[in-house]
């Protein structure tokens, strides 16, 4: 791969890239913000999570040992991230008429099916908020020793005052975040600003998910889970946290204040975060109502790597315009490439072009070192695989390597089925050949050829792969 490259990421918090250097030698430790599992993910949040899969390949490509962690929401998290609305678990509670448990898991379940399906990496760790309630009290009551709270009726609020920097990451003034909250305010709050740590009253008192707590019982605020199951996984300092665009103005902004307000010094050292997909109607989100699901794809006639594919000719800072129309153009690519693959890996003969293959190797790891340009690295794959110069057998090479970022699983690439007239010829063939008919046997594989099938006879019999002319 590429151990020791020197690989730069666009930090949001200086707004501009960055060399990575780790915290630890050789180690990252890298946390991702999970699903609200009330719902399937749609194809927008898979994005971000397919971006998060790249950056943790090429990470490791780079020779890094990543420590990665995910969490799961499964309570807490209302319908506005700024404080307002019902929790999103007891909404589906109700619209589905299931436990907001049996709701979370099953979402959950949903949830990584897709990722699989996406060939996206499965985290180190895994960490559901439900089962860390303990660690996120805990945290509240160190903001209170440290005086960066106040408590009315039970809630517990984070007071932003307390803490100077508060929209250093979003660069937006406070004025700004007063004018898009809600029209509704929690009364409760001395400055609208602030944001809850800890919900003991809220406007929905039958809440079926709460706990004990010292402050009454009820749940926690969305934000606190992040920063205590995180910093319980990955420790007081995080090299590399990541997330969609929409998390910068509120959620993360609310885990940096709350996380050094806790231990007292900077947390994390690179933000990095995925931009939108967007429709016609403009952002894909659920609260509009105007979301696909991968299913929605596979139902029409879509591999969930079709998707894959898509959003890699994108890079991850960039808006990505959907439509069927171009997700049928990346279908055709990939499937395109899929096909030349599977044809490099079935071609007789050695390579042996060790500059050649050094210089493509090079380029592609230089594309995803500056920032996890795919699309560069995509039209790198494209410029090996249309070289005439190159032997199948040094592009089988290279699509492995550039496989272990892109993540589609290239050695288990399985042949298109032939048409029923080319597998007739097929099979004509092989008969013709244990007939030991070597003229009409010849014949039919000049007839294949024509129509880009080239045979290869074995011991077992006749194998066929589509053939490029590049």
């Amino acid at each position: 791969m590429a151990p020791g490259m020197n690989l730069s990421l666009f930090n949001t918090l200086v707004r501009r890239k960055e060399a990575f250097q780790p915290i630890e030698q050789g180690k990252v430790r890298l946390y991702t913000c999970g699903p609200t599992v009330y719902n399937f993910a749609h194809i927008g949040n898979l994005r971000t999570y397919i971006f998060e899969d790249i950056l943790r390949r090429t990470l490791e490509g780079c020779g890094f040992q990543v420590n990665h962690v995910m969490n799961i929401t499964d309570v807490g998290h209302l319908e506005s991230d700024a404080d307002d609305g019902e929790d999103k678990m007891a909404l589906a509670s109700k619209r589905e008429h299931r436990s907001p448990w049996e709701i979370a898991r099953f979402y959950e379940e949903a949830f990584f099916a897709d990722t699989k399906a996406l060939h996206i990496l499965p985290p180190t760790c895994v960490c559901r908020a439900t089962e860390h309630i303990p660690e996120m009290q805990s945290m509240v009551q160190m903001l209170e020793k440290r005086g960066y709270t106040y408590t009315v009726d039970g809630n517990v609020y984070f007071r932003i005052s307390k803490f100077p920097t508060y929209t250093e990451l979003s660069r937006r003034n406070l004025d700004e975040l007063i004018e898009g909250s809600r029209v509704e305010i929690d009364p409760r709050k001395e400055d609208p600003r602030d944001f809850v740590l800890w919900f003991s009253q809220s406007k929905f008192p039958n809440q079926v998910m709460q706990w004990d707590s010292p402050w009454g019982r009820g749940f926690p605020g969305w934000h606190i889970e992040c920063s205590a199951m995180a910093s319980k996984y990955l420790g007081e300092h995080i090299d590399i946290h990541c997330g969609g665009i929409d998390h910068i103005s509120v959620h993360h902004s609310n885990e940096i204040a709350q996380s050094e307000g806790c231990f007292g010094h900077k947390w994390v050292n690179y933000w990095l975060h995925g931009e939108f997909l967007v429709i016609d109607k403009g952002k894909m989100a659920k609260s509009a109502g105007n979301f696909l699901t991968l299913k929605s794809l596979t139902d029409q006639g879509f591999d969930p790597l079709h998707y894959r594919y898509f959003c890699l000719g994108a890079h991850y800072r960039s808006q990505l315009f959907f439509s069927f129309e171009a997700l049928t153009g990346a279908k055709n690519a990939f499937e395109a490439l899929k096909n030349r693959a599977i044809s490099w890996k079935l071609a007789t003969g050695k390579g042996g072009q060790s500059d050649k293959i050094t210089q493509y190797e090079q380029r592609f790891w230089q594309a995803m070192a500056d920032d996890l340009d795919t699309p560069i690295a995509l039209s790198i794959v494209w410029e090996m695989a249309k070289d005439a110069s190159l032997h199948p057998a040094d592009k089988w090479h290279l699509i492995r390597v550039f496989d272990k970022i892109l993540g589609f699983d290239v050695e288990h690439f399985a042949r298109p089925e032939l048409p029923q007239d080319l597998d007739e010829l097929v099979q004509q063939r092989e008969q013709a050949r244990h007939s030991k008919n070597w003229q009409e046997a010849d014949a039919m594989r000049v007839q294949l050829a024509a129509r880009g099938i080239q045979v290869k006879d074995t011991p077992e019999g006749t194998d066929w792969y589509y053939v490029y002319k590049d």
